[in-house]
Parts: structure tokens; sequence; C-alpha cells
């Protein structure tokens, strides 16, 4: 089968670097996807010796799809028609049915067959060239790409995410003439901006990137990114310094050039005075640089930036990013200076200006709340109760220094900073800068007791104010992130061992709030203690715990968050044991039994009516290892109790082969359910085993 590489190239106006990644991946899927719907079922067969190939630039989207057929092979299907038996009448004549089935298929009945009682029409479907479709299947991705906001162009409707400036499509070396986002195809594409001028002709896709890279374009992200990350350490250790490279910003400054070149500049060492947080910032979001460390890793007075230009005085490139970041680092110095002449605690009086929403109050009466919160956490989780109250009182006072409104992201930073200069208990301190941890999933968490109560008491006044005002989140909206607190409060729990109740908490939270009426506490309490549970399920869920695993523990309703990961632990290694599936359908088996029951109350098992060999060593083998069980249970060591649990699946097999529980005589019959409901009740200690697949 002949095939031929295709090529499309879309050029525009500069693209919004943080979605090249994004647009490109789905320009490539949607162009792939359609080439495999048009080919249908034999389309893996079909691709099987394709090579896919994404380029994205500032200026450019580009798929190249090497070794495509060039047709897609004609078929034969078999569409099959209405029974025989309603085809013909009494007379021999067509039906309805038949001469209906006929023309749809624009067949003639001579060209009908049967097939295994039914009338059938084989249906040849010719081949037909994969050029003719392409321009449509392009054009199909790119209606489909992630937009978040379209813009138009000239005097036209078309609207795309940037301006639409020339296409390039090619199958083989011929031109597929088509019309996409108002203009014209053709196999001229452009280099870069500066260091080419005119168009490039395009004799064939393969050699697609290496032309480009002759006209200083680097059209492959990857390869553009590799690049720079290499450059940017090179230009460190020149200056005895280490690059410190943020992802999203080497992304981000992979998409804003096509032709990179690193280059290091240098600012007055005075700025060091400025916490490096804010000059680092400051470098990274304003000017997208690198920052460099030293080999004890303090901030270094220097930066690494990436131009799109290979410039002949590369000195005059840097002398001017010297002079564009010197007045952002002295404004950062000019705020630091300028805010610590006002104390924190003298800053709190203004939050009362400040909403933190309309029916909850101000921002001053979150932290009067947060602070008795706070005291209160401090107590359960044997901190200080006063260094507490403190923190809560001055954690937010920082929003309303100058340096926060410049810089938003150091907020709680910068108020430790303050709090240090004003003199206050350098765990207060450092309480006010671990408030807002765990920011984001995988972040680190507040590591000192004062900071623990501070983060868990901010984010418990959040959650119960938002559900007391009937405000819970809905779908896809979350305007307070109550689903981020509620991990980050489960994290804080779980993963610094706090044995504290849930419950507990968020009663004390909801207690805080005068906005709550007393007859909807109850009600509240019960809202945000489920929701919080339920998101232990993404929280297991992203550390490959089955969810079979959370349901069997979630099914008991623990409000213990540490507890509850103790039970997932241990029903975890649970599943690792021999006996374990066993023993989870025999859980299963007893659970539908006494599903079936009036009541759940029964009397004590009475030995005198146990008369099978088998349940009278179930029950004895029960009563030998209760003692152990309660001391395991009281001490929750749930694996043990589960481990040791495990040795009766012998016991409950024989008994299951062996008698019959619904047995003829009521007494019999209720005793045995007795059995069973103390054998259950065992696992029901830790989880629900019977829900484990």
């Amino acid at each position: 089968m002949a095939t031929l590489d295709f090529l499309v190239e879309l050029g525009t106006a500069e693209l919004p670097p943080t979605s090249l990644q994004t647009l490109s991946n789905a320009f490539t899927k949607g162009v792939l996807d359609g080439i495999k719907g048009e080919l249908g079922r034999n389309s893996a067969e079909l691709l099987a010796n394709i090579q896919v190939d994404s380029f994205a630039t500032p200026r450019r989207l580009t798929v190249r799809i090497n070794s495509l057929i060039t047709e897609i092979p004609g078929s034969t299907n078999l569409v099959q028609g209405p029974p025989l038996k309603i085809c013909y009448d009494d007379a021999g004549k067509p039906t309805n049915a038949l001469l209906g089935f006929a023309k749809k298929n624009s067949a003639q009945l001579e060209d009908l067959s049967e097939e295994n009682g039914k009338i059938c029409f084989s249906q040849s479907l010719p081949a037909k060239p994969l050029q003719d479709l392409l321009p449509q299947i392009v054009e199909q991705s790119l209606a489909k790409l992630p937009i978040a906001k379209r813009m138009r162009w000239g005097a036209n409707k078309i609207d795309f995410v940037r301006p639409v400036q020339w296409l390039v499509m090619m199958f083989g070396e011929q031109v597929i003439d088509c019309e996409i986002l108002g203009v014209k195809s053709g196999n001229t594409t452009r280099g870069h901006r500066f260091h080419s001028k005119g168009d490039i002709a395009i004799n064939c896709p393969a050699e697609y990137e290496s032309l480009l890279e002759k006209h200083y374009v680097i059209a492959d992200f990857a390869k553009r990114k590799q690049m720079i990350e290499q450059q940017v350490k090179e230009a460190a250790e020149k200056i005895n310094g280490r690059a410190q490279i943020d992802e999203d910003l080497l992304d981000e400054v992979t998409a804003l050039n096509e032709w990179p070149t690193a280059l290091t500049g240098a600012f007055d060492e005075e700025f060091l005075s400025v916490p490096p947080e804010a000059l680092i910032l400051s470098m990274k979001e304003h000017q997208k640089y690198f920052y460099t460390t030293d080999a004890q890793g303090a901030l270094m007075p220097n930066f690494i930036t990436v131009t799109n230009i290979e410039s002949k005085q590369p000195e005059m490139v840097i002398s001017g990013n010297e002079k564009v970041i010197r007045p952002r680092l002295a404004d950062a110095k000019f705020f630091l200076e300028n805010d610590k002449k006002v104390s924190l605690e003298s800053r709190c009086e203004k939050l009362k200006s400040i909403v933190f929403q309309k029916q909850l109050g101000t921002v001053y009466e979150k932290s009067e709340r947060n602070a008795q919160l706070a005291s209160h956490i401090a107590v359960l989780i044997n901190g200080d109760q006063e260094k507490a109250k403190r923190a809560a009182q001055l954690a937010k006072a920082d929003l309303i220094t100058d340096m926060v409104f410049e810089f938003t992201d150091l907020q709680g930073l910068m108020g430790y900073h303050y709090a240090l200069s004003d003199g206050e208990d350098s765990e207060v301190a450092q309480a006010i800068n671990e408030q807002y941890l765990p920011k984001f999933a995988g972040d680190e968490l507040p590591q000192c007791p004062t900071g623990i109560a501070l983060a868990l008491a901010d984010r418990f006044d959040t959650l119960t104010g938002m559900f007391g005002i009937s405000q819970p989140p809905t779908g896809s909206k979350d305007p307070f992130a109550l689903r981020r607190a509620s991990l980050g409060v489960l994290r804080i729990i779980i993963e610094q061992e706090l044995d504290v109740d849930l419950e507990q908490l968020v009663t004390l939270a909801v207690e805080q709030h005068s906005a709550i009426k007393a007859e909807d506490r109850s009600k509240v309490i019960a809202q945000v203690v489920d929701f919080m549970m339920e998101r232990l399920r993404a929280y297991y869920e992203d550390r490959s715990i089955s969810v079979d695993t959370y349901l069997a523990v979630a099914a008991l309703k623990p409000t213990r968050p540490l507890d509850f990961d103790n039970r997932i632990k241990a029903v975890e290694h649970f599943r690792t044991l021999e006996a374990a599936q066993s023993l989870a359908a025999a859980n299963k088996r007893v659970a539908n039994i006494l599903d079936k029951q009036s009541t759940s109350d029964a009397p004590q098992v009475n030995t005198e009516l146990l008369s099978e060999p088998q349940e009278i060593a179930l029950h004895q083998q029960l009563i030998t290892l209760s003692g152990e069980l309660t001391s395991l249970f009281e001490k929750s060591d749930y694996q043990g109790a589960l481990t040791l649990l495990a040795s009766l699946q012998e016991s409950i097999d024989l008994f299951f082969d062996h008698v019959m529980v619904m047995a003829e005589d009521a007494a019999v019959q209720e005793n045995r359910i007795s059995l069973l409901r103390e054998l259950r009740q065992q696992f029901l200690h830790i989880a629900d085993i019977s829900l484990l697949n």
C-alpha cells in the first residue's frame, strides 16, 4: 500500500506561552483521531507503521505524520435487513419491508441475499483518497482546541487563539489545496522573525525540521527545552553558581523562544538584604529569569535570561535586562523598609475594613475566630495555647503591607519576616509563614505545633462558615477552595500523626460562628465531616490504594483521620495474606445472611445448642481469640488484629461447608446466626471486609 509523509503547519502571531504545549498536544491528537475515524475499525493495522511528530514554537503549531497511507482501502459491508418471513406475502410477492430495505440501500431485489434467516445486502465501498479528507480533519481538530479565549482579527468573523498568518499543508511533495481559518494553504513557511527574511519553500515534509533550523528556528519543543536547560546550567557554572531551574518556568521560557540564547546578568548586592523569596519571585514571575545560588544555597546577585535572538553585542542585551530588573528590586527593597516602620499588631485594626465574606464578616473577625479555634487545637496537639492565639491574631496582618500588595504570593512569608522584625516569638513567626501550607498537592506541611494549629484553624473556620451559610462547593465551582482545604487538613492530621477527632474539631469551629444558627449546627457539623471524609477517597486514590479498601473502612464512618489511615494500612496488608480472598467472600456471605434478619439484636451464643463439630470449633476459636483481639483493638493495632482473624479462615470454610445456617429448628437457626454475628462483629472493629473485591 502506497504511503506518503503528511505535514500541516499553522503559522500565527505569538501564541500564549503557558498554553503552547497543551495546544500542540491537542492539535496532534485531534488530527490523529480524525484520521483514525476515517479509517474505521482497521485503523490500528493501517497506521501501524506511521511516526507522528509534533512541533510547537511561539509562532507555529505543526504535525507531521510519516508513512501515512494515501487512500482508505475499499471494503465490503454486509448490511442485514428484515427477517425472511416478513419479506414476502402469502402469494410470494415482496412486502413493503423488503422493498423498503432495497430502496434504502439503492439495491435491486436480485442483488439481495439470505443469511441466517434474514435478507442481506452486500455493500461494496470503493477506495477513496485520504488527501481529500485531510483539510476537514485538520479544520475539525483546530475547532476543538482547548482555547480559553478566542480572538478575531481584521474584518472577518473567523476566530482563533491568535491571528493566523500562514498555512502549510503537504502530502508528499504536493500541496493540499484548501483554505483554513481564512488562509490558503501552500508549501512556504517562515523562519525566525529577526534572523530570517522572506518565505521559505518546503520541498517535502521530511526536511521540515532541518530546514527551519537553518533559518534559526528550533521547531521541536523538547529539543529547545533541553538546549535552554543546558545553556542555563553552563551559564551558572561560569560564575561558580548553580542554576535553580523551575520546571514551569522552563516550559514557559521554551514557549517564548524559537532560537534561545542564555545570557548572565547581575544586580547590586545591596538588594540581597531583601528576603530572597521576594527577589526570586520578581525575577521568575515578572522577568522570566532563572536565579542562581552558591555552593551553600544562598542567593547570588545574578540572573540568567534567555533571549530569542543571537546578538552580535550580547553585552547590550545584558545591560538592558539589568536596567529592567533594577527598579523592580529597588521597589521590593523600598516596600520592605517601608513596611517595617509599622508593626504587624498595629495593622490588625485595618483588617476590619476588608471583607472576608459578606455573611461571615471581615478578615479581622475571621482572625478572631481563628485565634479562639487555634488555641483549642493547640491544647489537643500539646502545643502552646497562647502562641497559637497570638499567631492567629497576627496571621493576616501582612495582607495590607506594600510588599504583599505587590507580590501576593508572599503572603504569610512576609508576615514571618515582619513578625521577627517586631520581636515576636520565633514560633509565632514560623506559624504565620506556615499557615497556608500545604498550598498544593504534594506541598510541604506546617512543622511547628503553633503552625499546625493555625493552619488547621484557618481551614476549619472557612469550611464550617461556608457550609453554615449554605454555600458548599457545587460541581466544578469551589470559589473558596474548600476541597483543597479539606485535603490540606487531612494531610496535616494523617502525615503529622495527630490523634484528633474531626467531628470534635468541626464542632469547635462551628461554635465560633455567630452566623450559624443554633438549630442548624448539628446539621452543619454532619455535612462538613461527611464532606471532608469523602475527600479521603481522592487522597488514597493518589496513593494507589484500591477504592474498595477505602470503602471497606469508610463503611464504619470513623472520624479520626489518623485512625482511618491505620485501618487503611491494615486492610491493605490483609489483602496480601493467602486467607484474604476466602475471608472476604465469607464476610459477604455472612453480611447477606444478617441483612435478611428482621432485627440486628440477637442473644448470645448458647453453647448447648451447638451440635455440629464445625460450629463448635468456630465458636471455641472465637472465644480463644477474643481476649487477644480486645487487647489489639485497644491499642489500635488493626494490622495485628486482622492477621489474627485471618487464622479463622479454615474454621470458617469448614463451617459453611458442613453447617446449615438456616436450620429447620428456629432456636438452632437463631443460635447459628448469633455465632455469625459475633464473627462479623470482630471484623467490623476494623473494616467491612465484605466490600473487598
